[in-house]
């Protein structure tokens, strides 16, 4: 018997959620019944937790997208979350650790939304920095 790699097959997954269990078990060298348990299993055990789309955010009208890492005062950390999640402007959000304490992707029309976003931000209450990075190029 033939085991599925876990790591293979989410590697697959990754690269496209809509690939047929017939082809993975093809790629996999096992029966598509296996493919669909072990995705099954996976699902269930919380390691797959939901099939998405990539966007090419140029082509529906969005020429800037940004990475902005935010730093706040450390009481008004879980507030500035709690208002970023439900701006429009902000694709992703993260907590992290490193150079700022928050992550935020936005998807913008052109430079000046990002000025005023970025504006936007430097007034919310608690925000001690923000440092916007333009994202040239996604390489993978």
């Amino acid at each position: 018997m033939v085991r599925i790699s876990d790591l293979e097959l989410i590697r697959i997954l990754m690269k496209n959620a809509r690939t047929p269990y017939v082809k993975i078990a093809k790629m996999l060298e096992v029966s598509e019944t296996a493919v669909r348990k072990r995705v099954k299993k996976l699902e269930e055990m919380g390691v797959i937790r939901k099939y998405t789309i990539e966007v090419d955010p140029k082509k529906i009208g969005f020429e800037i997208r940004a990475l902005i890492g935010i730093d706040t005062k450390p009481e008004r950390f879980i507030s500035t979350l709690e208002k970023l999640k439900v701006m429009e402007e902000v694709i992703s959000l993260y907590s992290a650790s490193g150079d700022h304490m928050i992550l935020v992707e936005c998807w913008l029309k052109n430079s000046k939304e990002l000025t005023s976003f970025v504006k936007k931000l430097e007034t919310m209450e608690g925000v001690t920095r923000v440092c916007p990075a333009i994202i040239l190029e996604k390489v993978k």
